[in-house]
């Protein structure tokens, strides 16, 4: 029912960040967006290497 997101969503939630944050805003708005998924991503990745070194030294 939800997973599904078309484009008309998308445009609907543009148009609000537009008007919440102003355009002037964006760019900003968009670099701390990348860089928290990037974090986020290194976060991940970095606690399955951390696993699996735990199960290394166990063994």
């Amino acid at each position: 029912m939800f997973g599904k997101i078309g484009m008309q969503e998308l445009l609907i939630v543009l148009v609000i960040v537009i008007i919440i944050f102003g355009p002037k805003q964006l760019p900003k708005l968009a670099r701390m967006f990348g860089k928290t998924m990037k974090g986020f991503k290194s976060g991940m990745d970095g606690e399955e290497n951390g696993d699996k070194k735990a199960e290394d030294e166990e063994e």
